[in-house]
């Protein structure tokens, strides 16, 4: 089967390890993943990523003229992609920049023209109700109607979906898995002396940005209701109520057990995730309507979760929105912004090593069975030859 993906998201090297591991699940599997030539990340002004086009075996990298450098909805590929799609001969074509985009649409129709007949498929995060104008409506319409597979990055934009009339085949999948090889258990002695965590100390983690939307505020509140319990607050990122969060805790006699660790890198953020005790998700539901479309956010997966889970580490996670469905039964949850059901899965785990231990290990079960980059890269395949083969 040969497998054409098309996305920025790709010019990471980190985020292609999926992919990799899909070119090598049988010898018959080709991958190829084009990606911009030039992007830059966030929109951020100066810094611009240029990809190396790479082969190794059956997976490439092949970097490809755009127009966009910056919008994910509008990028789109210059005419040399006609020679690429002629060359390999697809019969997977899958763009990973949603429903409405101009690049999909795009390979859509260059899949026609060149006579082609490989399958089409998108992948979305979007997980909030929107509703188009003219004319990115006809756009998504169109999409929606020429698709033979969709994968959603969570549940509720797999409903959103088929609320915007998509009736054919749907697969809940994340797009990036956890590398199991980086985030497993691994025990810190000299990291937990390093940041001032003495023996007995339950370490309450936090790995995000530090941003109202995360519920930061409600997991400081309901920490600082259990001052009776022996714990350290581990917080690892950074952002714009950082000093709030300091003003607060001083304020409720907690600042010294607060620990505060500016972003590190990728390949470190296991080491701090390995001395915690339990890993706190507690994000918050937005929403901004405006007249014809929804502005906001929600959880749309929450990548930490599965990253502590390999590493044996349990989780607390809010209801808002694909944050229940990746915990299951692995972890605890509580409804989002709410500083009572929250203080009540802290005090669980805080007064029971043999509850942390259990949930750890349901945890690391779960992130091996269903959330390392393989096993993704598993149920993609299925799903591709469920529909490959449908013909």
């Amino acid at each position: 089967m040969r497998i054409l993906v098309a996305s920025h998201t790709y010019i990471v090297d980190l985020n292609c390890e999926k992919l990799r591991v899909l070119a090598n699940l049988d010898p018959s599997i080709e991958v190829m993943v084009i990606v911009p030539k030039r992007w830059r990340p966030g929109g951020v002004q100066n810094k611009i990523i240029e990809p190396q086009a790479k082969t190794e075996g059956n997976f490439r990298i092949v970097p490809v003229g755009n127009f966009s450098e910056n919008n994910q909805g509008i990028l789109s590929f210059k005419p040399e992609v006609i020679g690429i799609l002629k060359s390999f001969k697809p019969q997977v074509i899958q763009v990973e920049q949603g429903a409405k985009s101009i690049g999909y649409a795009e390979l859509i129709t260059l899949n026609k023209l060149l006579g082609l007949k490989a399958k089409n498929f998108f992948f979305t995060w979007w997980n909030l109700p929107y509703t188009n104008k003219f004319p990115i409506s006809l756009l998504e319409k169109y999409n929606i109607s020429q698709t033979d597979g969709a994968i959603v990055g969570n549940q509720d934009g797999a409903d959103i979906l088929r609320d915007h009339g998509y009736t054919k085949a749907i697969k809940v999948l994340p797009q990036l898995g956890v590398d199991e090889g980086l985030f497993a258990p691994k025990p810190q002695p000299e990291l937990k002396e390093k940041l001032g965590i003495k023996p007995g100390e339950v370490v309450i983690g936090f790995v995000g940005r530090f941003v109202e939307e995360k519920g930061i505020l409600t997991l400081l509140k309901a920490l600082t209701e259990l001052q009776q319990y022996d714990w350290k607050f581990l917080l690892l990122g950074r952002g714009v109520l950082q000093a709030t969060i300091e003003e607060k805790a001083q304020e409720a006699g907690i600042k010294d057990r607060l620990i505060m660790v500016e972003s590190v890198p990728h390949d470190e953020v296991t080491n701090y995730i390995n001395v915690m005790d339990t890993l706190v998700l507690p994000s918050e539901t937005t929403y901004k309507f405006k007249t014809l479309t929804a502005a906001g956010w929600k959880e749309q997966f929450g990548h930490v979760l599965i990253e502590a889970m390999a590493c044996k580490v349990p989780v607390i996670g809010s209801d808002s929105g694909e944050i229940p469905y990746v915990i299951g039964e692995a972890g605890l949850v509580f409804p989002e912004g709410n500083v009572e059901g929250l203080k009540d899965c802290l005090e669980k785990v805080l007064i029971s090593e043999e509850l942390r231990a259990e949930l750890g290990q349901k945890g690391y079960e779960r992130a091996m069975e269903k959330y390392t980059n393989h096993a993704i890269a598993q149920e993609q395949l299925k799903f591709y030859e469920s529909i490959c083969h449908e013909s």
